[in-house]
């Protein structure tokens, strides 16, 4: 079976050294690890903090690995990386950062499409290494540690016959999808992935210089499970910790398409534009646009093969595709798609869109124009249908405002060869314009974007990812953020602070 291909290609870091850290001009408290919780009201002082956790050093053997995101187009040298290993090394950390004026960032899969979960001279807070999992088959509710990337979280569920909505690359963080949104095949049968959200361990900032835990549900800071709904990537404190709402599901019918060159272009996606996201809800699919090719991957819960293929033929009549199906556990099929990291191109740049009407004919062709002169084989257009139970929110409502979209798109490009250093450099100019003027192109036909997928440089970024919620979402952080601790390129500042200042500005 042709290989999934997200982003062209579908997709244990080694470091030593733990305890406390000693760093030039920065003196590490040698008391004990303390809780760092506030003894009283904001202004009281908490004892010195010291790193717990495994921790790497740029002096370490491991560190360039460490350092290292899933797109090496970003390159940052932080001054040290702590992997938590329990919540309480992450309090530690984040005491430790404010208590040294140390600019932060949190990290989890690595899959950060503009490098911002890493900081040049600053401290890198890592859950990955947070991965356990608790299963309440009878309730339908699953605790995991916010440590377990996708293939992971499908892997566990799928053995007790359960599910949650995740994108289709195995290697990206759970709680890191989640907290934006999260879609993928599954979403239009049970809603995004925040939607199955339902409490969160957070540790957040305390005071002036403190760190504390609090519990996100619907009876406790549910302002807060509401804002790490669609907008909680390292934005309002630290997720250790995330509970879901998981659904029963005992197998799927995989599908995949292939048509060779673009001659059916026009046809193929008017159809699966018209029809994917009206079908049964039971029905996810995702369409792909390459250089020499167009790629159509479907997934039918709890169906048959006959089932999954008269839903598509709309679409599966359209030319002589060649056509394959697989039946069996979700687990199962969502592992036999992957590929190992290494196989993917080193450098990628995208851009996010919704969409909520049709593309007219002319939009159409400005995919096949820009797809025949595409920067590298890498590079695609990709789409994920939308519809069904994406536009319920649920209990509590979400900060994820793209309700009414019929479907996500992004040009993508990817280019450069794993571990060699400037492999890419002679493609990387061509690419970034490729991505610029293929946006630029299609922005009369789309609307808003995707904060997972973060579109740099974009002015109105505030509304574009959030719609009418980025006003209530400066509150919640002036609530539990109120000195703006957790700020990056495209951070929401408290509703205190001015939007004009650099790094949170419109260009």
């Amino acid at each position: 079976m042709h290989e999934l291909s997200r982003r062209g290609v579908l997709r244990a870091t080694a470091a030593v050294g733990a305890g406390a850290v000693a760093l030039p001009g920065i003196s590490t408290a040698e008391a004990p690890a303390v809780s760092a919780a506030d003894k009283g009201p904001g202004g009281v002082r908490c004892g010195p903090a010291t790193l717990t956790g495994r921790i790497v050093r740029p002096n370490d053997a491991g560190y360039a690995s460490a350092s290292l995101g899933w797109d090496e187009l970003f390159v940052h040298y932080p001054l040290v990386i702590v992997y938590a290993q329990n919540t309480q090394d992450v309090v530690n950390a984040l005491t430790w950062a404010r208590q040294h004026n140390v600019a932060l960032r949190v990290r989890s899969g690595r899959h950060s499409l503009e490098g911002w979960s890493n900081v040049d001279n600053g401290i890198v807070i890592d859950v990955s290494e947070l991965k356990s999992v608790h299963i309440d088959a009878r309730s339908h509710v699953a605790t995991v540690g916010a440590g377990l990337t996708q293939l992971e979280a499908v892997t566990a569920l799928a053995k007790q016959n359960l599910a949650v909505t995740t994108g289709s690359e195995g290697t990206v963080g759970l709680s890191g999808a989640t907290l934006g949104g999260g879609f993928g095949f599954l979403n239009r049968w049970i809603g995004m992935a925040c939607d199955s959200l339902i409490g969160a361990e957070v540790v957040v900032a305390s005071g002036t210089e403190c760190a504390k835990v609090v519990r996100a549900d619907l009876r406790h800071n549910a302002d807060l499970l509401w804002a790490l709904r669609g907008a909680g990537n390292g934005n309002f404190g630290i997720v250790t910790s995330l509970t879901y709402n998981v659904t029963p599901l005992k197998s799927v019918a995989y599908v995949q398409a292939t048509w060779s060159g673009l001659g059916d272009l026009h046809a193929v996606f008017d159809t699966w534009q018209r029809t994917a996201p009206i079908a049964d809800n039971r029905l996810g699919s995702q369409l792909e646009v390459h250089r020499n090719e167009i790629l159509l991957f479907a997934v039918l819960a709890e169906g048959s093969e006959a089932e999954a293929r008269n839903l598509l033929a709309p679409i599966l009549s359209v030319g002589s595709p060649a056509v394959s199906t697989q039946i069996g556990n979700w687990g199962d099929v969502y592992n036999g798609f992957q590929i190992p990291t290494q196989a993917d191109p080193a450098n990628w740049k995208f851009f996010s869109q919704f969409t909520s009407k049709p593309f007219p004919e002319q939009a159409i062709s400005l995919i096949g124009s820009f797809m025949e002169n595409a920067p590298s084989d890498a590079s695609n257009f990709f789409t994920q249908s939308f519809g069904g139970a994406v536009r319920r929110s649920p209990r509590g409502g979400t900060a994820f405002p793209h309700r009414d979209a019929i479907f996500y798109s992004e040009p993508g490009a990817g280019w450069g060869t794993r571990g060699q250093a400037g492999s890419g450099d002679a493609i990387t100019p061509q690419a970034q314009a490729w991505i610029a003027e293929f946006s630029q192109a299609l922005r009369p036909y789309v609307n808003g974007a995707y904060v997972n997928v973060p579109n740099v440089g974009m002015q109105e970024w505030e509304t574009a990812y959030w719609g009418d919620n980025f006003d209530r979402l400066r509150e919640i952080k002036a609530k539990y953020d109120p000195h703006n601790v957790f700020q990056y390129e495209q951070s929401i500042p408290p509703a205190s602070c001015r939007t004009d200042r650099p790094g949170h500005g419109r260009p």
